[in-house]
């Protein structure tokens, strides 16, 4: 009789552990795919993100080794430049310019495992449109082919080598503009992108926003218009200039972040041009741009920034 309630008893117990383990997994199941749909959410909803934090406070009871969960906040942790078709890469957030072809911006946050030379390849990565973004608004690699312009990444591919895909993401054409080549992308442009490297050895924690600009001429009379070269059946715009504006987070406790920013020509730079020439008040990218930088911090709660009383980069550099 006694083997009987024993055999009773272990019955019940695993029947509710079952049971039990059932629930358990099927909320596991649940989360995992809430989780899912937030992070298609974010990518196509900006406000989304605003609300997220709140959101993921549900999901503490299980924990999450999936880093797409939070990179988006990390990239993005002082705020958007702006918010037109967003879309969140591997390594990297940039918003998308349907008319032009070209991102407007893109974020990057650089740590010192990102640019580690000996992780992701650049060279077995291959050039490819990015076929979510809708054929009619897509740029091609046949835009680019005998254009005369290089595919000049915007989120450089030399920042993303701390996994392979990080780095194979920098090659969608949605990171790529027409650029320059000699003079440009392989000389002054290629060392300003050495140059935030550089700040990333030193600190440790870097932010990053490029994008391009279209800068517009005086005409005879007085009027103001903008012009650029188009490429390609798909159109794809040319920038008269590129920017660059950099975060560097302070080392120490409670101390305060520095910005700078950069403009420089898409046009052929003499050599020995230091790139201190192509400082820009940062407010007067923000106009050209119609961009906000990193607007989740003060201005005042930074340690520095160049804010030149008359900027030479548009004036002199045309």
């Amino acid at each position: 009789m006694d083997r009987k309630w024993q055999l009773l008893g272990l019955g019940f117990v695993l029947g509710v552990t079952a049971l039990c383990a059932s629930f358990v997994g099927g909320m596991y199941f649940q989360h995992t795919d809430a989780r899912k749909r937030l992070r298609e959410l974010i990518q196509t909803d900006p406000y989304a993100y605003y609300l997220s934090p709140k959101i993921y406070e549900v999901f503490t009871f299980f924990e999450s080794n999936n880093e797409d969960d939070h990179r988006m906040r990390q990239i993005m942790k002082f705020g958007f430049p702006g918010l037109d078709d967003l879309r969140l890469y591997s390594d990297f957030v940039l918003s998308y310019d349907r008319r032009n072809r070209v991102a407007h911006w893109v974020c990057e946050h650089l740590q010192a495992d990102s640019i580690h030379p000996n992780r992701g390849r650049r060279g077995r990565n291959p050039y490819q449109p990015d076929l979510s973004v809708p054929s009619n608004f897509r740029s091609e690699l046949s835009d680019y082919r005998r254009s005369g312009f290089d595919r000049g990444h915007l989120a450089a591919a030399g920042n993303h080598h701390l996994q392979q895909n990080h780095c194979e993401d920098t090659f969608f054409l949605t990171n790529i503009a027409p650029q320059v080549g000699q003079g440009f992308n392989r000389s002054a442009w290629n060392n300003l992108e050495q140059y935030v490297r550089n700040l990333v050895h030193r600190f440790g924690s870097v932010f990053v926003c490029t994008g391009p600009l279209y800068k517009p001429n005086q005409r005879p009379g007085g009027k103001w218009a903008v012009e650029y070269e188009m490429i390609g059946l798909n159109m794809v715009a040319v920038p008269t200039h590129f920017f660059k504006v950099i975060m560097v987070e302070s080392k120490l406790h409670l101390g305060k972040p520095y910005m700078e920013g950069y403009v420089l020509p898409n046009a052929p730079i003499p050599d020995g041009l230091p790139l201190r020439s192509f400082l820009c008040d940062i407010r007067e990218i923000e106009h050209y741009a119609g961009l906000k930088f990193f607007d989740g911090l003060r201005r005042s709660a930074l340690f520095g920034s160049n804010y030149p009383s008359e900027s030479r980069v548009f004036r002199e550099f045309s």
